[in-house]
Parts: C-alpha cells; structure tokens; sequence
C-alpha cells in the first residue's frame, strides 16, 4: 500500500526530451504526461513503437531522469533507495548473465536484496517450479530462448515479493500456457493488494487484466479510464441465451420491429482462441505425452501467495538468531560420511609413532586412559598391525 492513502505512482507533466551533443532537442518521448496509479490496481501503458512506453517506465524507475514536471512513486522521488526494495522490474529485454544459471542467477539477485540463503533457497525452487524452468535450472542462461529467458526474467522481478511489479512487455516470446501463467499470476497479485504496472503490445493481455489503461501516442495520452468503460459500445445492447430456433428469432424481430428497434446481428458466440488452445495442450498433458519444451509450470510460489510464508519465514529467521547462527550460516549441509575410516586412525597412528619415539630408542606404548572409546574395525585393525611392525622393524635397524 501507498503510504499516508496516497498513490502508488503519481506523475504531474512529466516530459522528457532527448538532446543531441549540441543539446538540440532530438526526441520528445514524452509530453506533459499526468497519471495516477492506486494501489491493488493493474495499470496498462498502451501505445505503438515510440509512443513513450519504455521511457516513462524507466522514467518510474529512477533510470531516467525527467527533463520537467513531478514524478513520485510511494511518495518519494525515483531515485530514493528505501523504495528500492519495494519494486520488481521486469525489463523489455532480459538483462541477465549469460554464464549463470538459473538457480544462480535468482540467488544473485537474492543477495541484492540481503536475503539470508535459507530464505533465497526457499523462494528460488519456488519460483522455478513456478514459471516452469525447475528441469533446466542447471542450464545457463545464454542457451535459453527467448521465452525461457522472459519467464526467468519474471522469476527475478518477484524475488524480493515487491509491492510495485513494473513489466515492460511480459508476454514477448511466450507461448500461450506461460501468457496465460503469467496473466494469472498478475490478477492473484493484484488481489493481495499489490500494483501492477505494465507496457504491452498484445491489447488482448492487457484487456483481460488490466483494470484501466492509458493510450498514448507521441509521448502524450489520447485516453485514460477503466477498461470497461472504454470498450463499452453504449448505443448497443447485447442479449445472450440459450440457443434459439428459428421460429422464437422471428418472434422477437417482431417484437424489436414494434419497439422500433431492428437486430443487427444473429450468430453464435465464439471462444477465444486462447482458451482452446490450452484445452487441448491439458488433454495432451492428462494422457502424459511427451514433449521436449518447457513445463506448464507448477503453483503460484507460497511467498506470493499470501502472508502465511512471510510468517513463517519471520518465525525462521527468529529460530536462526535464538541459536546464535549467523544469516549466512544458518543451514549448513553436512558433508557426506566419507566411506574410508582408516585415513584418520593411519594419520593419528602416525603422529602418535612419531612422539612415542624415547631416548632408547623403544616405543613408548600408549596409555589405557588414552585409547579410543570405539575399538577399530577389523579392517582399521590389520592397519594398525602393520604399522606397528613397521615401526619396530625401524627400531631393529637402528
């Protein structure tokens, strides 16, 4: 939530101007832009190539800075660091280590946010399940696709579970199942009370999200308002029923011709392309065919979902300190028993063979009180066996 009630991103003629060497004025990306975005709000930047999408998102971000006018997000300006960790962003183009993988790449940007390594473990295998990458985690990024890369692009932005999520084209090189993932995955947190902010150029995405939109062209804003109420054909009415014979059309054609009202259109309501498409690839995947692309993808992670996880993570990370661990060493996973117990008793043995030599040349036996709890094994018995008489052998010679 916006601190103080107000909003979450607050613009008040925003215009930036992109100069040459000369400082002559090149490019106005955008123009005297005023905009409100509330919080538990999806908001839509709409607008064809060089409508001045991109730039007022970097703009939001603190990556540009403005050439005049107010911006504020959560009350402060762009460029404050205490509202750093409150932002996720999701940029047009993945810009990620190519030499990583993927489970690195979000313990990486883990790191930039201070998480403890129990905490960013947790949420890594949760967001991989998620945006169906946890069978190529281990593969670097650079010999990801294109939409591979958009899906661990969204993982990083939602590693820090912010409460502004900025996406700059989220859908670009997704299939239909990670475009439908992702659209519900932008309702669920809108519904938990965070702001979504998003540039597309798919107006079907942004119409079923989206619960107001901007249009902008040449850098300034054509329309603003809700979804609904700029989609809305208000000289039209529209009916829907149960298929009709033709005998009760006509009995209504004569009941809209003695209103004075004609019917335009009589047809058969379509699906969505959309929704067939993942009817069938559930179908497939119900009959467990295979396949060599990415997963559908598991469940929303549980730190998304709601603040159960955050509890429980709190509850954690209060055990970790009650015993004294630090963050960084708070699980520590032991080291697999090494299946050779004679090193030790080979090293100890020579140790010991070394001070037990006296004055006189004869071994100084070692003490009851000193010997081991455990009695050797039968193998660890013959080594010790042969050391001892190697070691009286040397006695003799001298």
């Amino acid at each position: 939530m916006a601190e103080n009630g107000e909003s979450v991103v607050s613009t008040v003629k925003l215009t930036k101007v992109f100069r040459d060497f000369w400082l002559r004025e090149k490019v106005t990306a955008v123009a005297d832009l005023d905009l409100e975005v509330y919080p538990n709000e999806v908001f839509g930047l709409l607008g064809p190539n060089g409508a001045g999408k991109s730039t007022t998102l970097k703009l939001l971000l603190g990556l540009l800075f403005p050439t005049r006018g107010r911006l504020a997000v959560f009350g402060r300006r762009p460029t404050d660091v205490q509202i750093k960790n409150r932002i996720g962003f999701l940029p047009e183009e993945s810009y990620l280590y190519p030499f990583l993988d993927a489970y690195e790449t979000l313990d990486f940007y883990g790191r930039l946010f201070h998480q403890p390594r129990r905490q960013r473990r947790r949420r890594t295998e949760m967001l991989l399940d998620m945006v169906g990458l946890s069978s190529v985690g281990y593969r670097r990024i650079g010999e990801y696709s294109k939409g591979m890369q958009r899906r661990i692009g969204l993982a990083q932005a939602l590693i820090n579970d912010p409460d502004l999520l900025v996406l700059d084209e989220p859908t670009s090189g997704l299939d239909p199942i990670g475009t439908r993932q992702i659209k519900d995955l932008i309702r669920l947190l809108a519904r938990r009370g965070k702001t979504v902010l998003l540039s597309s150029h798919l107006l079907g995405d942004v119409e079923d999200v989206c619960d107001r939109v901007c249009i902008l062209y040449g850098g300034r804003s054509r329309a603003l308002g809700h979804i609904d109420d700029l989609l809305a054909k208000q000289s039209l009415t529209q009916i829907v029923t149960e298929k009709l014979d033709e005998k009760t059309i006509l009995r209504v054609r004569q009941l809209l011709s003695e209103a004075d009202r004609d019917v335009l259109e009589v047809a058969t309501p379509r699906d969505k392309l959309e929704s067939l498409f993942l009817r069938i690839v559930k179908e497939a995947q119900d009959q467990h065919l295979t396949t060599g692309g990415v997963l559908a993808g598991g469940e929303v992670a549980e730190f998304l979902r709601g603040k159960p996880a955050e509890g429980a993570e709190v509850l954690a990370e209060l055990v970790t300190a009650a015993m004294g661990e630090r963050p960084e060493e708070a699980e520590v996973v032991p080291e697999p028993a090494v299946p050779e117990p004679a090193e030790e008793i080979i090293q100890s043995l020579v140790g010991m063979t070394n001070q037990a030599e006296s004055s006189d040349g004869q071994p100084d036996r070692a003490k009851p009180d000193d010997s081991p709890a455990t009695p050797p094994k039968e193998g660890d018995r013959q080594v010790l066996d042969d050391l001892l008489s190697k070691s009286d052998d040397a006695a003799e010679d001298s």
